[in-house]
């Protein structure tokens, strides 16, 4: 699957030019200082065909959309977060209109030296808390690795807000959203300047790495993928989990969801399903020991089903929460992979 080719700073001035009579004057006011434009076009390259298993294609059929063209916006940062703001339309809308406009905090490789430069890239999908921490903590320290990075903002968080915490009827809805948001962020990526599109790559911890592994079950789209206290067994984890876990079992209770129903949504996104068309040589699996929040036995489901080798999956002697200390670990092996790595074949 080709990438589409990314608009480069340094094309000829008459394309800059034609470009530029495109953005509105409001558009180009706002945009941040190191670009010479700020509104691009692609189109989706999602490519779901070439299964075999009768459920998984049931999986597939239920995760993908109508592939089209689409336009990325950037912005300059609001409240200091990343050094640009790129929004682009979800694929999945739900009806909602400033959820369904997806934000990016886009952290430049080079720009906390004033030094903007082409690079590699990687998405983060942050964790369930409403200030995205891990996830920013996870994308300014790659950036310093030499990474672009690009913090995708979940429905319902940051500048996807509405009123507040959406409620607990819309969360498999807004998960199912999510996936197809990562998936379409790696083709906003690319159509963005001093990008590198030899290798797109993705990370997402906690709840964020739970969708991060069904989005990369999608198709061949990333080059590297690296899933961090996040398994699989949806189903099994709701019911069991302890702490942030039993915190959305008891929001979905409230709301009158019945086990039957639990069940049915979490098997339509669930990573297992679709765990074997991840390139296992391109999987990394972070996981906590002491985990009560994401139990080991749900992260090795994951690694099973992804016929992971053993030397990727990063066993962390810790808990959910204490697991933070190995984060500059992490970003390290990390960004060592993704800027290693030659391109995958599609």
């Amino acid at each position: 699957m080709p990438a589409p080719t990314p608009i480069s700073v340094n094309r000829p001035a008459i394309v800059l030019l034609v470009l530029a009579a495109l953005i509105d004057p409001a558009t180009a006011a706002d945009g941040p200082g190191f670009l010479k434009q700020f509104r691009f076009s692609t189109r989706d390259s999602l490519d779901t065909s070439g299964e075999s298993s009768a459920d998984a294609r049931d999986c597939l059929k239920g995760l993908a959309w109508t592939p089209g063209r689409f336009t990325i916006d950037c912005r300059k940062p609001i409240d200091g977060r990343g050094d640009a703001l790129v929004r682009f339309p979800s694929p999945v809308p739900v009806g909602m209109p400033t959820n369904d406009r997806v934000a990016m905090e886009w952290y430049v490789a080079g720009a906390d030296q004033a030094q903007p430069r082409r690079a590699r890239s990687i998405i983060v999908v942050h964790e369930s808390g409403r200030g995205m921490t891990v996830g920013r903590i996870f994308a300014a320290s790659l950036r310093k690795q030499g990474l672009h990075a690009f913090l995708l903002q979940l429905p319902g968080y940051g500048q996807r807000a509405v009123n507040g915490q959406p409620p607990a009827s819309r969360f498999f809805p807004l998960l199912r959203q999510a996936i197809a948001d990562i998936r379409r962020a790696r083709d906003a990526v690319l159509a963005l300047p001093l990008i590198d599109p030899e290798h797109v790559s993705l990370q997402g911890t906690s709840l964020g790495g739970f969708v991060v592994a069904t989005a990369a079950g999608l198709d061949n789209g990333f080059d590297s993928v690296f899933v961090t206290l996040a398994g699989g067994n949806l189903y099994d984890l709701i019911q069991h989990g302890q702490r942030d876990t039993a915190k959305i079992r008891e929001r979905l209770t409230a709301a009158g969801v019945t086990d039957r129903q639990l069940k049915e949504m979490a098997r339509r996104i669930e990573p297992t399903r679709l765990a074997h068309r991840i390139n296992p040589k391109r999987l990394w699996l972070f996981s906590a020991t002491r985990d009560t929040v994401v139990p080991l036995k749900n992260a090795l489901a994951l690694a099973e089903a992804a016929r992971l080798p053993g030397n990727q999956h990063v066993k962390l002697p810790a808990d959910h929460y204490t697991g933070i200390i190995f984060l500059p670990s992490m970003c390290q092996l990390i960004a060592r992979q993704v800027q290693s790595l030659p391109r995958s074949r599609r």
